[in-house]
């Protein structure tokens, strides 16, 4: 006989960041996780610590973000369409400053 063993650590629920997975007790997003770890190249290590996490909850992130990938990479990709919609917004108004 097979027990399967859950972690409880990805939750998801209506009233934390509009039912987005995130980490539990906390209100960082997988796709925050996933983000700075892809796209910025952050350790696990540099995750726990920046987000205030511990290990086991970063590693269950990205497990998470590796079990259902497609459905994340449409998100992550959406919340790249919203901030360059912003930072399109804003320049447009003459309000974006950029610091080279």
């Amino acid at each position: 006989m097979v027990t399967i063993l859950s972690i409880d650590t990805i939750v998801s629920t209506p009233e934390i960041r509009n039912g987005e997975p995130v980490i539990a007790g906390s209100q960082v997003r997988v796709t925050d996780i996933v983000a700075s770890h892809l796209y910025r190249g952050l350790t696990p290590d540099e995750l726990a610590t920046n987000f205030n996490l511990n290990l086991g909850q970063v590693y269950a992130a990205l497990a998470y973000y590796y079990q259902h990938k497609a459905e994340l990479d449409t998100r992550l990709k959406a919340n790249a369409d919203t901030a360059e919609q912003y930072l399109d917004q804003i320049a447009k108004e003459g309000k974006l400053i950029r610091v080279e």
